[in-house]
């Protein structure tokens, strides 16, 4: 009785927008669970990269792991100062994310191969599209499934635009600014020429600069041309993915195994994850524990929390839908 009273007490604050931080799980800590039993000492992690790819963390009771980019930080961090870590496979199901967040989980992975020479292998699972595919090019081989989703290689922006509903409402909004372009992208009037050329420029940078991410990675397969042509926003399955050499492999998780055992040089390895929730996280395909469905949001504002102005690497359909 008191399980449910606590459980109604918390839907109710929650739904009424109250800010609840309950310690409900413990103290947090990392816990190895093994995902792949082998009495080979040698271990290879794998590490989830799961929904859209930002620095801003879950929030709700349960919400302990922070946002992507920590949750991936964090156990670079620990594989690295264990002695038996062989390899890590990044297995991810993302449709991309914040344009700096991605970087950083790049950026991350690379310095974390610098620094202890280990393979790193992506294993693409349902969706890895734009910057998950952004995180996977700092990766030493991409796996993907047959039907992955992957590519939507390019930059997004949106800036929501109220001015009809206000106008509807009645209401009068007064911007007192200290140059003509401070207010660009007020979602409370149409954008003008001018402030739409500023944000083609920012994006066309960052777009410039996926497309040197992804090169780097792919120069020995593509040409620069090539790239440009096939990175047109567009998406691609696992098989058009390996057609186009966007990618080095289709396959399942254990020829993404049997890739990173041989990049580390090893026979055999017990596979592990660091998770919070041993119990939930006790095999490969298991998933993370999650807020429940009480507490979830689901839609567009998953991928894009509040339709914020802001640059993308993300594949979103839905934006731009009559």
């Amino acid at each position: 009785m008191r399980t449910k009273t606590l459980g109604l007490a918390l839907a109710f604050l929650w739904t009424a927008g109250c800010s609840v931080n309950i310690d409900i799980l413990g103290k947090p800590s990392l816990q190895e669970v093994i995902l792949v039993h082998n009495p080979a000492a040698e271990k290879i992690l794998v590490i989830d990269v799961e929904g859209t790819i930002g620095l801003v963390g879950q929030s709700g009771p349960l919400g302990r792991e922070g946002d992507v980019v920590s949750q991936v930080y964090s156990r670079l961090q620990r594989a690295a100062e264990d002695g038996r870590v062989r390899g890590i496979i990044l297995k991810l199901d993302t449709p991309g994310g914040d344009v700096t967040a991605s970087d950083i989980l790049y950026r991350e992975i690379i310095k974390f191969k610098k620094k202890t020479g280990l393979p790193v292998v992506a294993l693409m699972m349902g969706v890895a599209a734009s910057g998950g595919y952004y995180a996977a090019s700092a990766c030493d081989a991409i796996v993907a499934h047959a039907s992955t989703i992957t590519g939507s290689i390019g930059v997004i922006a949106v800036f929501p635009n109220v001015a009809g509903l206000i106008s509807k409402v009645g209401v009068d909004i007064r911007v007192i600014k200290s140059g003509a372009l401070k207010d660009a992208g007020s979602p409370f009037r149409g954008m003008r020429p001018e402030e739409q050329a500023v944000f083609e420029g920012i994006i066309n940078e960052m777009y410039e600069g996926f497309l040197k991410v992804v090169y780097e990675k792919r120069k020995s397969d593509l040409s620069l041309a090539e790239l440009r042509r096939l990175a047109d926003g567009r998406v691609y399955t696992g098989l058009q993915a390996l057609r186009l050499k966007l990618i080095d492999e289709v396959g399942y998780f254990d020829d993404a195994l049997a890739r990173t055992l041989s990049l580390a040089r090893l026979k055999a390895a017990r596979v592990v994850a660091y998770t919070h929730y041993p119990k939930k996280q006790s095999n490969l395909y298991a998933v993370d524990l999650k807020t429940p469905a009480l507490f979830e949001k689901k839609g567009l504002e998953d991928a894009l929390p509040s339709l914020k102005a802001g640059f993308y690497y993300l594949w979103v359909p839905e934006v731009g839908r009559e």
